[in-house]
């Protein structure tokens, strides 16, 4: 076990090298130029020596290998460089926004087990009851309605009933739980029932087939209270794939929240995303696509992990 791990971990290496190779070079490929694009924002006419003069100070005048060695050795002393459009360390503006991505991720995967497990338990034991068909369709809705979508009806819900708004300016939770939690509940609510709505249909569904073995009938014949033969023996079973359903999701809500994002007010990092991209900022585009790449490859380590704990059939040699 302890070789396979150390190899995963190695290959982790290879794996972001190709992440940072494709991305550098497809971003150098896509029409458009930082430079060119900061001098139309600001308005101004920018002679073109102004232009060659301050894509030289970004290194942009480099040839391709060059450049991409430069950020490449720099990745390799965790220096990911200095954004071409702020002039701030992207590391520090990541920072800044990351806080807020994580932990909205963690409250709306927390909402989505929470609801998901017992759920979906519940929902397989009542087979083809009313419970079942409730629980389906609060599922079925949580899957047609998008999460943003959710949210606007949440604001004006509070608006048009209570006359009140979530705060709109974010407070970290080390600095003041309750004004932290009065905001990022609402959307951690939002992105965690339309994330609850797919992990239950995966609990109801690994659960009935679970509940069909022979070591489940064999523990009730044995006599065993059916708590003990749910939670015990098919749940248990039946959460390899409800585990690999939440976390490749937890890794896509690092940075694949923007919209959701928009409408509560939050600059997270789907939100520095766009930003990155409209602006042609490739070194905070980079380091960003090599952020989430990492959160993907990292939780499919963990998911491994955890399915071989749960599972001691499963051997990683």
């Amino acid at each position: 076990m302890g070789s396979y791990i150390l190899k995963r971990l190695l290959l982790m290496i290879p794996t972001l090298f190709g992440v940072a190779l494709l991305v550098f070079f497809m971003l150098r490929v896509a029409p458009g130029d930082v430079v060119e694009l900061k001098y139309a924002g600001s308005g101004t006419f920018a002679p073109r020596a102004a232009i060659e003069r301050e894509r030289a100070e970004l290194g942009l005048d480099k040839p391709l290998w060059q450049q991409f060695s430069l950020w490449t050795w720099g990745i390799v002393r965790f220096d990911f460089g200095t954004s071409m459009w702020t002039g701030r360390p992207v590391s520090s503006e990541i920072k800044v926004r990351l806080e807020l991505s994580l932990q909205l991720a963690l409250m709306a995967t927390l909402v989505a087990v929470l609801i998901a497990v017992p759920f979906g338990t519940l929902a397989a034991l009542k087979q083809d009851t009313w419970i079942d068909y409730l629980v389906r369709v609060f599922a079925i809705g949580g899957l047609a309605m998008p999460s943003f979508w959710l949210g606007i009806v949440m604001i004006l819900g509070f608006l048009l009933l209570f006359q009140w708004l979530p705060p709109l300016t974010f407070t970290s939770f080390f600095t003041d739980p309750w004004a932290n939690l009065t905001q990022m509940i609402w959307p951690a609510l939002a992105v965690g029932y339309r994330y609850s709505a797919m992990a239950t249909r995966m609990t109801r569904s690994a659960v009935l087939e679970v509940l069909r073995e022979d070591f489940v009938r064999t523990a009730r014949a044995k006599g065993l209270w059916e708590r003990a033969v749910v939670i015990k023996h098919a749940l248990r079973n039946a959460l390899l794939p409800i585990v690999t359903v939440i976390g490749l999701e937890f890794a896509f809500l690092i940075g694949g929240l923007v919209v959701t994002e928009q409408v509560f007010n939050l600059n997270g990092i789907g939100m520095l995303f766009v930003e990155s991209i409209t602006r042609r900022d490739y070194t905070m585009t980079q380091a960003l696509v090599l952020l989430v790449s990492f959160a993907f490859i990292f939780m499919n380590f963990l998911i491994d992990l955890c399915n071989a704990w749960l599972d001691p059939r499963i051997r990683y040699q």
